[in-house]
């Protein structure tokens, strides 16, 4: 699924189906979404989950988000 930025969507539409209301870092869901990769990571655990939002902090730009994503995702 991609983001279409230039439709407008309600706040939370897109993370709200896999989060149940949880909260996630915006660069992190976007970039999620990105590379598919929403499935995956909704599939770890709790704890393998928020060990990748704390390395997130860390993360100072959109690319350095998208290739961290894309380093999580495992190769098809």
């Amino acid at each position: 699924m991609r983001i279409n930025l230039l439709k407008p969507f309600k706040k939370g539409e897109i993370m709200e189906k896999y989060t149940n209301g949880g909260k996630i870092p915006v660069g992190l869901g976007l970039a999620l979404e990105e590379y598919n990769a929403m499935d995956y990571f909704f599939s770890l655990s709790t704890q393998a989950q928020q060990q990748i939002i704390d390395r997130t902090h860390m993360i100072q730009s959109k690319n350095e988000m998208l290739a961290y994503v894309q380093s999580l995702v495992p190769q098809k």
